[in-house]
């Protein structure tokens, strides 16, 4: 299967390209190929590519900073991604976007299923919705997988950051009234071959939502790394009140993967096996 992949050097894009199972070539389109802030390159590219499926797994992700970019934010992760769906669509190509628990509103405690009604909170969240839309919109073969907390070895994330500053205090404060299922790169990149895979057999596409299992905090989160890394650093468990931010966090991210499972056979990964593969590659490094 040929496989192409918007995007190149994020995290998921990166496992992408890394974790190719045989029989699926993957060519990865950078932003020297397809800037996702100019839709119309987008679209020339995705007209002039061989492909048996995509996975668009770019995305703006600056959560804060869209809150006064979200113009930009909006052509990346809604506009762009639109004409993608579109062109997809006209060529018969599946495709397989990746977005967001920011979606919704964070309410409650419940794991948002797939069917819910979305209410973002902020310019991200919005803009990705506007994302999810296009792509129904377009009316080709599709899944959009919904996904959160999402950590690897490379580029910036939750880990990362909690390695460096924990090499740095002897005690971390870390918001402990948000929820949700921490999900390593690689397995999210593992879910994508095999929706992209059976796009391309003939599957039907839908919704679906793809996170870490079990679910936790934030501060339970950095207690683990600081675990398994072995870092002294303790953690302060603090409220989001304490940690004000530009963009509203939902408190609420977890997520029922209820319907990947029933549909696809793809199960929720264990995130705290994943934390060991990205501690044991950073550490090699």
């Amino acid at each position: 299967m040929k496989l192409a992949v918007f995007g190149r050097t994020g995290q998921l894009a990166t496992e992408l390209q890394r974790r190719a199972p045989a029989g699926v070539e993957v060519t990865a389109l950078g932003r020297n190929a397809a800037d996702f802030a100019d839709p119309g390159m987008v679209r020339e590219a995705a007209a002039s590519l061989e492909a048996d499926a995509i996975v668009n797994a770019v995305a703006y992700t600056g959560v804060d900073r869209a809150e006064t970019e979200e113009a930009l934010a909006t052509v990346v992760n809604g506009t762009s991604v639109g004409v993608l769906a579109e062109v997809a669509a006209e060529r018969g190509i599946p495709l397989v976007h990746v977005s967001t628990d920011y979606v919704f509103d964070g309410s409650g405690e419940r794991p948002w299923r797939p069917g819910d009604p979305t209410a973002p909170l902020g310019a991200y969240g919005r803009s990705k919705l506007a994302g999810e839309e296009a792509v129904r919109a377009a009316g080709g073969a599709h899944v959009i997988l919904r996904t959160a907390w999402v950590f690897s070895a490379h580029g910036g994330n939750f880990v990362k950051t909690m390695l460096r500053i924990g090499a740095e205090r002897a005690e971390v404060g870390v918001v402990d009234d948000q929820h949700g299922g921490p999900t390593p790169a690689a397995d999210i990149a593992d879910a994508c071959v095999t929706l992209a895979r059976a796009l391309a057999e003939g599957a039907p596409g839908g919704t679906h939502h793809f996170a870490g299992a079990p679910d936790t905090t934030w501060a339970d989160f950095a207690r683990e790394t600081f675990s398994r890394s072995g870092l002294k650093a303790r953690v302060k468990p603090i409220p989001t009140s304490e940690f004000p931010t530009p963009a509203r966090r939902p408190a609420n991210s977890r997520l029922d993967c209820t319907t990947l499972t029933e549909c696809y056979g793809i199960v929720r990964p264990d995130w705290r096996a994943g934390l060991d593969d990205v501690l044991k590659e950073l550490g090699a490094r």
